[in-house]
């Protein structure tokens, strides 16, 4: 029995630290786009982003389990999980072509 309870500690602990990863990520993009990219965009506002992601950050952050946290509001840490996967999927590519990087409304392809 104890073992198995290991091998759920593992799993919900790399889980965890795998949505924190994620507000990292998207929280260190968020830091790289000019605010002025995001009303080009049109997806609401830099500081919005911001706001949201920085929760999403401190909840994924007290969400991680004991071994390394302390494992609070760990049910909250799903939508910590879609506030970045929003970012990631939808926000970035729709602040790409403005955000001065050399991306181009019609992709990355190649032309003349």
């Amino acid at each position: 029995m104890s073992n198995l309870y290991s091998a759920q500690l593992l799993v919900f602990l790399a889980l965890y630290l795998l949505v924190f990863v994620l507000c990292v990520v998207a929280i260190v993009d968020l830091a790289r786009r000019p605010a002025a990219a995001f009303v080009s965009g049109g997806k609401r506002t830099k500081k919005f982003w911001g706001v949201l992601l920085g929760v999403a950050l401190a909840v994924a952050f007290v969400a991680i389990p004991p071994p390394l946290g302390i494992g609070a509001l760990s049910f909250l840490a799903l939508g910590s999980a879609v506030a970045s996967i929003v970012y990631l999927v939808d926000v970035k590519p729709a602040i790409a072509p403005y955000s001065g990087r050399g991306g181009r409304p019609g992709g990355s392809r190649g032309g003349w």
